[in-house]
């Protein structure tokens, strides 16, 4: 007799009443088990003579399917087998997934997919989510209607216009939102039939896939200004119309709109931007965990920023919030802020700042008596110097951008800098972390946005800690869909942030890691889902429960991929 089905896998259940076919079975790669299925299955569904007759079990084609992945030769062939994977056996790839997560992490997500997002058009097999293009923005209600999308909890979109450090990829974005998803199902445990990937397609200023005869997408340059707000306009008000208490996730939109996006609408419904938010609660997560390390508390930091965007910016607001929580004045928080943009370092009388840009824009009294060699234009080098930087923080999208003086100068002014190269994928890194640790005499305390191996210096081996999204926006997702919240606050990013450093290895030992081992992300998740659905009952935007129903609310939404007996058989 089956075990009673938690409300993760009903959705499952809801599929496979719809489709007790033979073909669809076979072809759907929720329903589809492979030579997994049963005599029994193989009866009921006239399977015999389109499998072989051998009946495999999960772990068996688990093995037979690893091997193939390691024998794949290229970390873009192997991305191309996981997804050939996903769009196959769904089951079969998530138990793959997260039962190898460290070795395949880099594949499905950074810094593998921004190679899959380059050749998407190339490698383009099967459709996935949906492809809502500004042509038929009329029919965004219709492609949102069919039942197979009943069940849908959690969105992530993307318009493709700034693909990591990439740039503009247009319809090649759509593989932002699908690795996204992939790690909300391996880490937060989401069953995949209630999340959905979906790309905007406004258009794309790239030129190389205008050109391109095998491009996918809506081949005409973007749209922009009231035509622009409007499709995106029409978009949100269909899915709130159609789930109305759905987590929508913002992925990779250009600076121009990214924060105006999030204004707009992060009160309307439950929404955040990954790029701003995410990247936000997992930099103050681990620099948290990094003072464990350095002994020096966040009160006294002195930030420098490299690339005043909508990451490094939202990165200072969230640490600037810890600070005045931690009981620094605002104005003197502010004071501690450096952001260099391409233009220098931001004034409050700098042209044209954004205004997410402002609170970080410092006084020019403030460089008044600062030695400086190179004119009017202050950059990170003068920073360095002048400044009394801790902390320096790259968010550019420029490889290389952390130099070797720049490093060292910091250096002679902090015994034990916490420096941040997060740019991805790997080539637009700020600095290789060896290069960090010699510049240093091996005393950075480092966080990468990319993976890199860990490094030998002077005899020992130093880990280097991937301070990927993945540890954070799992678990908040986790948590908001589980009680329903209605929006997500910066308060509840902060409690992310701080549970992360809670949970950092340095806690118990200053010379381990500053974040959990990857294997462990599901654990992670389930920390910060609590910890985030905590604080949104605090805040009174979700209902209230006592800690054990709140605990049986994330667990009853998390899904451990293994294949069930058809319900259908009884």
């Amino acid at each position: 007799m089956n075990e009673p089905l938690k409300p993760a896998e009903q959705a499952a259940q809801a599929h496979y009443e719809e489709a007790f076919d033979t073909r669809l079975s076979l072809l759907d790669p929720m329903l589809n088990k492979g030579t997994a299925f049963t005599e029994e299955e193989r009866d009921a569904l006239d399977l015999h003579g389109l499998l072989p007759p051998h009946v495999s079990t999960l772990d068996s084609q688990l093995a037979r399917r690893l091997a193939a992945f390691r024998a794949c030769g290229s970390d873009l062939d192997k991305y191309i087998f996981l997804r050939d994977l996903q769009d196959t056996n769904e089951t079969l790839f998530y138990a793959l997934l997260t039962r190898h997560i460290e070795e395949m992490l880099p594949i499905v997500y950074t810094p593998t997919v921004g190679l899959g997002c380059e050749q998407f058009s190339t490698i383009f097999r099967k459709p996935r989510g949906l492809f809502i293009s500004y042509p038929h923005r009329d029919r965004i209600r219709r492609m949102l209607a069919p039942s197979r999308f009943d069940n849908i909890e959690a969105i992530v979109v993307t318009d493709g216009s700034r693909i990591l450090g990439l740039g503009d990829q247009g319809a090649g974005g759509m593989g932002i939102p699908i690795g996204k998803l992939s790690l909300y199902t391996a880490c937060g445990g989401l069953h995949p039939a209630t999340t959905l990937p979906i790309f905007l397609d406004a258009g794309t200023d790239n030129e190389e896939r205008l050109n391109d005869p095998q491009y996918i997408g809506w081949r005409h340059r973007r749209v922009a200004a009231d035509e622009y707000d409007a499709f995106v306009e029409s978009f949100v008000s269909a899915v709130q119309e159609r789930w109305p208490h759905v987590l929508l996730q913002w992925e990779d939109f250009a600076q121009a709109n990214a924060n105006r996006i999030l204004a707009r609408y992060r009160e309307r419904l439950c929404t955040f931007n990954d790029d701003i938010q995410g990247t936000a609660v997992v930099t103050v997560g681990t620099l948290l965990a990094a003072i464990n390390v350095t002994g020096v508390p966040l009160a006294e930091q002195r930030i420098a920023v490299l690339g005043a965007g909508s990451a490094g910016c939202g990165i200072s607001a969230l640490l600037m919030k810890a600070m005045i929580a931690d009981g620094l004045p605002e104005a003197e928080a502010r004071q501690r802020f450096y952001l260099v943009d391409r233009e220098g370092l931001l004034f409050d009388d700098t042209p044209n700042l954004q205004s997410f840009q402002q609170p970080f824009a410092q006084a020019r009294t403030a460089t008044a008596d600062w030695k400086l060699e190179s004119g009017e234009r202050i950059g990170l080098q003068e920073v360095a110097d002048n400044a009394g930087i801790s902390v320096l923080i790259g968010v550019s999208g420029q490889g290389g951008a952390f130099t070797e003086s720049a490093v060292r100068s910091i250096a002679r002014h902090c015994r034990r800098p916490v420096i941040f190269p997060l740019s991805n994928p790997t080539t637009r890194s700020e600095a290789r972390p060896a290069d960090l640790l010699d510049w240093t005499d091996g005393l950075a305390v480092i966080g990468t946005g990319s993976p890199f191996a860990p490094v030998e210096f002077d005899g020992r081996r130093i880990a280097i800690d991937q301070t990927n999204n993945a540890y954070i926006f799992p678990g908040i997702g986790l948590g908001v869909i589980a009680t329903q919240a209605r929006h997500v606050s910066e308060d509840m990013l902060l409690a992310a942030a701080r549970t992360l450093a809670d949970i950092s290895p340095t806690r118990k030992d200053t010379n381990l890691s500053l974040l959990p081992p990857v294997d462990q992300l599901r654990e992670v998740s389930i920390k910060i889902a609590l910890a985030v659905a905590r604080q949104a009952q605090v805040e009174g935007l979700a209902d209230s429960c006592d800690e054990a129903a709140l605990k049986q609310r994330i667990e009853a939404k998390m899904w451990t991929p293994a294949y069930r007996r058809d319900p259908r058989l009884g």
